[in-house]
């Protein structure tokens, strides 16, 4: 995984609330055995007519070009729906590092992180706060000092994370990678045990 410190980036506004996992990758993309190539089809029913890439729902704002960068901001009640991990998937192919919301569902919150992407929950007003920011305004979210500041007014509010969680972000560590880092802990702990 990539690691995760600090980004400051614009966002898309995505101001609808209790988006599930179906309406973030349809299950109809669920096939491949890989995590790559799922950002194409993220919010894919909500993207396109008639599920033709040629024929792109200009009102939905992934597909307005005025519209970038690596932060997701969506209502509350992300992620909602079926465990489907390809939805953490999508939404990391696509190219978003983080996504925040005033709440997400459980398993989508742990799938988001074990696989690179940080889910930064706020109150309902900063969520409101951030939806009324021009698409040219900016966010950061600091990891590592837990915390997201609108640029443009200074405003920032904290946010929880796992601590083990967070330093698998801080460093670009799976479970497995996290495992490897402490191997010389482990082996010790093993031979003290003999």
């Amino acid at each position: 995984m990539k690691a995760f410190r600090k980004i400051t980036s614009t966002f898309i506004p995505l101001q609808v609330e209790n988006i599930d996992t179906d309406q973030i990758i349809p299950a109809r993309f669920l096939k491949a055995t890989t995590r790559e190539g799922f950002g194409k089809n993220l919010f894919r029913d909500w993207r396109f007519y008639n599920d033709d890439e040629s024929q792109p729902k200009e009102d939905f704002i992934l597909n307005n070009p005025e519209y970038r960068g690596e932060i997701l901001v969506a209502g509350k009640n992300f992620g909602c729906g079926s465990s489907r991990e390809h939805a953490a998937w999508a939404i990391e192919d696509f190219g978003f590092r983080a996504v925040v919301s005033s709440f997400f569902a459980d398993i989508f919150r742990n799938n988001a992180l074990n696989n690179g992407v940080l889910p930064v929950q706020v109150t309902e007003n900063f969520l409101e706060k951030i939806f009324s920011l021009s698409k040219e305004d900016t966010l950061t979210i600091d990891l590592e000092n837990q915390e997201i500041r609108i640029d443009k007014t200074g405003e920032s509010q904290s946010f929880a994370i796992n601590p083990y969680k967070k330093e698998c972000l801080l460093n670009g560590y799976d479970d497995i990678d996290y495992l490897i880092s402490i191997r010389q802990e482990i082996e010790a702990f093993e031979l003290s045990r003999k």
